[in-house]
């Protein structure tokens, strides 16, 4: 029960006899917001997709205005009117959101301490953070690496990492809407949140023993840095350790999205 009215958002806090109070999940941690009217017709298009409700800006009308509440109440989705810097705020982006956006409900996405909180103290665990990634198409297609390879999570702070938008979507080939999306503010506290629930964090960067050959536990997280700095420094010193990829023939390291999905298989692998 106490899992199902975090779903709904209904409760200010859950809690069990067993376990700390966990808060409830905010809409930003139940929603990825999709705008633009294309994207927001793709949506609604996708029956497979739960779309929660559209916003347009009053300032949308004409054959925009129907197509979009056409297709909004083919599903039954709620059509509601804000202004238009309103939609500008929600969408977070003043120049592509042309008046619409679709909050759509993302089924795997929850704050960092519910997962810890529901996995327990007992069941094996792997997870994927994201430390200053700043490229909507990494970002998009690490989630679609980490999700084909099973992984528990992936860890989107949300500072420092670009928030799942039309780009981040279109990387991904669309598995950004069912990935195992898990949000904390930072990357560094989300490793200490996860230090306290026994999981062991890496990080992946140069100069460290190989990620193939390393001994890892059964709650393990690994980090992936920045595309041209790595690691941040907060982040990096509350790594328990250092891995990285073995390179030959000259080369001096991938791509974070090719970094990140050899290190998710081989996750995969090592269960």
């Amino acid at each position: 029960m106490a899992a199902i009215l975090r779903a709904r958002g209904i409760v200010a806090a859950v809690t069990d006899p067993d376990r700390s109070t966990v808060p409830a999940v905010s809409p930003k941690d139940r929603f990825i917001t999709v705008y633009g009217r294309k994207p927001v017709l793709e949506a609604l298009a996708d029956d497979d997709l739960h779309v929660d409700k559209v916003i347009l800006a009053e300032s949308v009308r004409g054959g925009g205005e129907r197509e979009i509440t056409a297709a909004a109440r083919r599903r039954g989705v709620p059509v509601q009117r804000a202004s238009a810097q309103r939609v500008k705020v929600l969408a977070g982006n003043g120049r592509h959101d042309q008046g619409v956006l679709a909050d759509v409900v993302a089924p795997r996405m929850a704050p960092l301490e519910v997962f810890l909180s529901d996995l327990g103290t007992r069941r094996p665990a792997s997870v994927l953070v994201l430390d200053a990634v700043t490229n909507p198409a990494n970002v998009g297609m690490l989630l679609r690496s980490a999700t084909a390879a099973g992984l528990d999570g992936v860890l989107l702070p949300r500072r420092g990492v670009p928030a799942i938008d039309p780009l981040v979507i279109k990387a991904s080939a669309g598995v950004a809407f069912s990935a195992p999306v898990l949000r904390c503010p930072t990357a560094a506290e989300g490793i200490d949140l996860m230090h306290r629930a026994g999981f062991s964090v890496f990080g992946l960067d140069a100069g460290g023993d190989s990620l193939l050959d390393a001994g890892l536990p059964p709650r393990v997280a690994l980090v992936l840095g920045n595309e041209t700095d790595g690691l941040t420094e907060a982040v990096r010193e509350r790594c328990d350790g250092i891995l990285s990829l073995p390179m030959f023939g000259g080369v001096e390291s991938l791509n974070v999205a090719s970094a990140g999905a050899v290190a998710a298989y081989e996750l995969l692998r090592r269960r």
